[in-house]
């Protein structure tokens, strides 16, 4: 009996920091929504006037590298004791995890279409 209660207790610990991790997934996905709402124009004007596929990606991994960046700020401010809420930097660190990957994702994807591209006659 003793053997199959950790791992019984196991499965649903793990099933309650999966369904945990979503729902922070989740509420950084709203979030982060809710801040590109507010200032939506000035990327969109600044992808318009860039032009071009490359511009366009290059914006994107900058985005990436500034909430990597503030994530690891706020980090660096608990540490110090300069942030005393937990919430914002465990956000943070979400926010920070979610678009490296899905940066992660749009390189496979990427990396997928061009293996594609080569494997094709002419």
């Amino acid at each position: 009996m003793n053997g199959a209660g950790p791992v019984g207790g196991s499965l649903g610990s793990i099933q309650q920091v999966m369904a945990l991790r979503q729902e922070v997934l989740s509420r950084s996905t709203a979030l982060r929504d809710v801040r590109e709402a507010g200032g939506a124009e000035k990327p969109a004007n600044r992808t318009v006037q860039a032009g071009g596929f490359a511009d366009a990606l290059n914006g994107a991994l900058h985005q990436v590298s500034a909430v990597q960046a503030h994530s690891s700020d706020m980090q660096a401010a608990y540490e110090r004791g300069e942030v005393t809420d937990i919430a914002k930097v465990m956000l943070a660190r979400q926010e920070a995890g979610v678009a490296f990957e899905a940066t992660l994702q749009v390189r496979n994807k990427l990396l997928a279409a061009y293996q594609e591209t080569m494997r094709m006659g002419v």
